[in-house]
């Protein structure tokens, strides 16, 4: 939800980010979405190339940070969760 706000203040308030980088605002808003992310998700490549393109003037209007949270999340497998094999002959036990 964080990474889908970020984008949405960042495309819907147009005219404070459209200096890309050269605009306090838009760097201040990347920062600290930045790290809250970091935080909330542990640290990823997916958010360098995310950070990279938010100071690029005009790249504010693609959802960056809501592409490397999809991203991120969806790497992931969770304890618990059932390894899922592909299809062929079972792997040997493990001695």
């Amino acid at each position: 939800m964080l990474a889908m706000a970020a984008d949405f203040v960042q495309i819907v308030g147009f005219p404070i980010f459209v200096e890309g980088a050269m605009s306090p605002a838009d760097s201040l808003l990347d920062m600290v979405v930045g790290v809250i992310l970091i935080r909330l998700l542990g640290w990823h490549w997916a958010f360098l190339p995310s950070l990279m393109a938010e100071m690029i003037p005009g790249m504010d209007l693609f959802p960056t940070w809501t592409a490397a949270v999809w991203f991120v999340t969806r790497q992931r497998m969770h304890a618990g969760e059932p390894e899922i094999l592909p299809p062929g002959p079972a792997p040997e036990a493990r001695r």
